[in-house]
């Protein structure tokens, strides 16, 4: 059975803190309990997804407002992915640890501001590129008059970005710091370092992506949108490489990793 101790840390029983606790992969679930943070943490997130609906004035009164409002849907739906993306990461990291920590409640408070805010350059970073992929046939609200908007949109999302996975990366690192009083196991604090890493190198996509915002040329400034597909190549690759280290280092351990 869980219990929050005077100092905000949920503990077990101290002969055997993993016992009875349940298990997927290769964690155990630390913070199956929901607490008052994730309870907040959920309605902030959903509230952020009701900022990316498919029409904000009204409910379409006619067939072609209809066909508008659902012409709206790839936008509102790379929007959702990802906040949804952020959502599963949280949900993920409390599960696993259970930490209800300062430290951890300050960081899980500053995603949910910056989610909030980033919403918005979200929704209209959505807009402006299915809507530019498609030559204008998906409709957006979201219109750019010159270069220097789109640098300065680039630069605003990509900091947005980062700054949300800078809260996962330092959410990962606070249960490695964590490790010996949450009697983390081998498996799960090399897989934990992986999760930072991999978070690190998430982030550092938005980073790139506003730095050749600012650098490009202004006939090649849309290239800094791309920055973000390189992470369909590279993650892939640090995904094998680090599933072959895992294995390597515990060959009896199952190949889920969850």
């Amino acid at each position: 059975m869980t219990i929050e101790s005077e100092d905000g840390w949920q503990k077990v029983s101290r002969e055997n803190p993993l016992n009875g606790l349940e298990k997927s992969g290769h964690f155990y679930h630390r913070g199956k309990d929901t607490t008052r943070l994730e309870a907040f943490v959920d309605a902030a997130f959903a509230f952020a997804l009701t900022l990316l609906v498919i029409s904000f004035d009204a409910v379409p009164q006619s067939y072609d407002q209809l066909m508008i409002a659902l012409r709206a849907v790839p936008a509102f739906l790379f929007g959702f992915c990802i906040l949804a993306m952020f959502w599963i990461a949280h949900r993920n990291w409390s599960i696993r640890f259970g930490l209800d920590t300062t430290f951890a409640t300050l960081i899980s408070l500053a995603l949910v501001f910056i989610l909030l805010v980033y919403v918005y350059p979200l929704r209209a970073m959505a807009t402006a590129a299915v809507s530019a992929l498609t030559n204008g046939w998906l409709p957006t609200e979201f219109y750019i008059d010159n270069v220097n908007e789109v640098r300065g949109l680039f630069a605003i999302y990509g900091v947005g970005f980062f700054v949300s996975n800078l809260c996962l990366v330092s959410l990962n690192w606070h249960a490695l710091r964590c490790a010996s009083r949450l009697a983390l196991t081998s498996e799960e604090r090399l897989l934990t370092k992986y999760e930072v890493l991999a978070r690190s190198i998430v982030g550092s996509s938005g980073l790139v992506s506003m730095i050749l915002a600012m650098a490009l040329p202004d006939r090649l400034v849309g290239l800094a949108g791309w920055s973000y597909m390189g992470l369909a190549v590279v993650m892939p690759i640090f995904g094998f490489f680090t599933t072959r280290q895992f294995s390597a280092r515990f060959p009896d351990a199952d190949s889920g990793r969850s």
